[in-house]
């Protein structure tokens, strides 16, 4: 074969139309299932407090009949806890003669950039909530204040490596102002968990979300009464998957987080943790001053992570991830 003598082709041609498509594809993860799954409450202060209450512990009881000589039962007080607010933004700045011309894929660009830094912003909220092992700090005029993470925070039912430490249980003002201290790492076992959804239903939890990272959901996958990969023949599919864990204390549904450290696991009761905002700035867009041949936008939340109550929660720390 060959070409055809005198034919124009496209390969000498200068005026032909680029073939651009309208679609723009993405593969960086959104998902955060941390954060989209908590309860919204309101911040009205920096210093975001709440309480709890303590029962008495059960004891022997029985009492005369007719008896008037009854003593009264001590009052156990609430305990005040607190989470300083957190404020994390992100800025789309962009040219004016790129808002000007023509787009592929979008029909205005700074829509598409605010939009882009609000998917940005809420995958650094899940990284602060859950995956970020930070105490909380009152900052200052040149330091920036920190919510306490989840990892500040459970310090009741954990099972973690030598040489690791839960938060220091401080007075009830301070709480989650220390880190997890890490500890040496191993495997990944089922007593591990077991002992610690153990612990949560003894302190009163109902644990019903395991959350952790891609090496242990798969280590998961393989514990007794899941070891070995199933294979339905008529549909051609084998399944080596776990996704719900049947304990001694109730069901609990296993969700990987991309965005967690990959050497905690989380045993969690989801309605003990909540997102508080102060409102008007929880996700909010506004134009900030022009400088120059430019358009500037701010997208901030200022939030902080509300433990209602941490016992209810535990995790199994200091695990291997390779």
């Amino acid at each position: 074969m060959a070409l055809a003598t005198s034919a124009f082709t496209t390969y000498a041609a200068f005026g032909n139309r680029e073939d651009l498509s309208d679609t723009i594809w993405r593969i960086d993860p959104t998902d955060t299932p941390f954060y989209s799954g908590l309860e919204r409450e309101k911040a009205v202060a920096v210093n975001h407090e709440w309480q709890t209450q303590a029962l008495a512990p059960a004891a022997s009881n029985a009492q005369l009949e007719g008896d008037d000589n009854v003593t009264p039962n001590l009052v156990t007080p609430t305990s005040r806890l607190g989470n300083v607010t957190q404020i994390q933004t992100k800025i789309a700045r962009v040219t004016g003669t790129q808002i000007a011309v023509e787009h592929a894929g979008r029909d205005d660009e700074m829509d598409y950039q605010v939009m882009l830094k609000g998917l940005e912003l809420k995958r650094d909220a899940e990284l602060a909530f859950v995956g970020s092992n930070q105490a909380r700090t009152a900052g200052s005029a040149t330091t920036a204040r920190t919510l306490a993470s989840v990892l500040s925070w459970i310090r009741s039912n954990t099972d973690k490596g030598a040489g690791g430490a839960d938060p220091v249980p401080p007075p009830t003002s301070t709480e989650g102002s220390t880190a997890r201290t890490d500890g040496t790492q191993r495997a990944f076992t089922e007593a591990q968990l077991k002992a610690v959804i153990q612990k949560c239903w003894t302190a009163g939890g109902k644990p019903e979300t395991i959350m952790l990272g891609a090496f242990n959901k798969q280590a998961f996958s393989t514990f007794v009464g899941r070891g070995t990969p199933m294979q339905d023949q008529s549909q051609k599919k084998i399944t080596a998957a776990a996704d719900v864990y049947e304990s001694d204390f109730g069901r609990l549904k296993t969700v990987p987080n991309r965005f967690m450290r990959p050497r905690d696991c989380l045993v969690l009761q989801m309605d003990l943790w909540a997102s508080a905002a102060i409102p008007g700035r929880n996700f909010v867009t506004f134009p900030l001053s022009k400088t120059g041949d430019t358009e500037r936008k701010q997208i901030l939340v200022e939030h902080t992570l509300v433990s209602r109550q941490e016992a209810g929660s535990g995790g199994v720390f200091d695990l291997t991830t390779s």
